[in-house]
C-alpha cells in the first residue's frame, strides 16, 4: 500500500466535471481494460462508487489497436489521474499483471534500471513509469477481484462492460458525456442436451415363445405323438445334416400250436 500525507484538503467523491473532489474519508473504485483480439481493438474504463458502492461516475475511452496489458495499465493511469491525490483510494482490479506490475515488480525494475530479472527492457515502461509517479505520496490499496463472475464485484463488472463496449465501438463514453450505462453482458448460451446415441442392431438371438402346456392328458399324448411323427433334421459334429431314420416295423409274434 502506498501511503500519503494528509493535507486536510477536499477528499474525493463523484462530483461534476474534472477531478473527483468532495469531502469523503475513502473512495472505492474499479478499472479495467479490454482488447478484442489481443492485440486488437482495445479500450480502457474506470468507475467510482458512491457511499453505497454503486456506480456513480465513470469514463471509458478507445485505444485503437493495443494489447490487453496496455489497456489494463491505461485504465489504472486514467483512474489515478481523475482522482485527487489526497484521497485514500481502494482500487479493484481483475488484472494480476497490472496489479503486480505496479506493486510487486516495480521496486525491482527501478533498482535494475527498468529491466527485468532476465535483463530485458520492461514492457510498457512508459505507462508503468507514469503510474509510479501518480502513486507517489498517495494512500492506495489494490484489491484483486475475479473477473466474469455471476455474483462478482459490481464495480468491476461495470468497468469491464464499459471497456468492452468502448473497444467495440471505438468511441469515448462516460457519465460526464451523458452516455447511457454500458449494456449488460450477454447471457451465456446453454449447450443443448446430448442426443441419445442410436442403438446398434441387436445381436441377441430372439428365442421363440415357450410352447403352452396341454390342458389334458389326451392333448398331451397328441402333442407327444406329433413330435414323434414330425421328422426333424439332425446335425452331426462334422456339420453334415441327415434325416431322421424311419420308425422300425415290429415283426408279428407267431404262436406255435402245442
Amino acid at each position: 500500500m502506498h501511503t500519503a500525507r494528509s493535507s486536510g484538503a477536499v477528499r474525493g467523491v463523484p462530483h461534476g466535471h474534472g477531478m473527483i473532489g468532495r469531502m469523503r474519508e475513502r473512495v472505492v473504485a474499479a478499472c479495467d481494460g479490454a482488447s478484442k483480439g489481443n492485440p486488437g481493438p482495445a479500450a480502457w474504463a474506470w468507475v467510482v462508487s458512491d457511499d453505497k458502492e454503486s456506480p456513480a461516475r465513470w469514463e471509458a475511452g478507445p485505444l485503437g489497436k493495443a494489447t490487453n496489458n496496455v489497456a489494463e495499465l491505461t485504465a489504472l493511469e486514467r483512474l489515478l489521474t481523475a482522482t485527487a491525490p489526497d484521497v485514500p483510494l481502494e482500487i479493484r482490479m481483475d488484472s494480476q499483471y497490472a496489479m503486480k506490475a505496479v506493486t510487486t515488480w516495480l521496486p525491482g525494475w527501478k533498482r535494475n534500471g527498468w529491466k527485468t530479472s532476465g535483463g530485458k527492457p520492461v514492457a510498457n515502461q512508459e505507462l508503468v513509469v507514469r503510474i509510479d509517479e501518480l502513486l507517489g505520496g498517495r494512500s492506495v490499496e489494490f484489491r484483486y477481484v475475479p473477473a466474469h463472475q455471476v455474483d462478482g464485484d459490481p464495480l468491476n463488472d461495470f468497468a469491464d462492460r464499459a471497456a468492452s463496449q468502448a473497444a467495440i465501438v471505438q468511441e469515448p463514453a462516460g457519465s460526464d458525456l451523458g452516455s447511457p450505462e454500458p449494456p449488460p453482458r450477454p447471457t451465456p448460451r446453454r449447450s443443448p442436451p446430448a442426443r441419445a446415441r442410436p442403438s446398434r442392431p441387436g445381436r441377441a438371438r430372439v428365442r421363440p415363445p415357450a410352447p403352452s402346456r396341454p390342458s389334458s392328458p389326451a392333448a398331451a399324448s397328441a402333442v407327444a405323438g406329433t413330435r414323434r411323427a414330425s421328422p426333424s433334421a439332425r446335425t452331426t459334429r462334422a456339420g453334415a445334416t441327415r434325416s431322421a431314420a424311419p420308425p422300425r416295423r415290429r415283426r408279428p409274434v407267431r404262436v406255435r400250436p402245442r
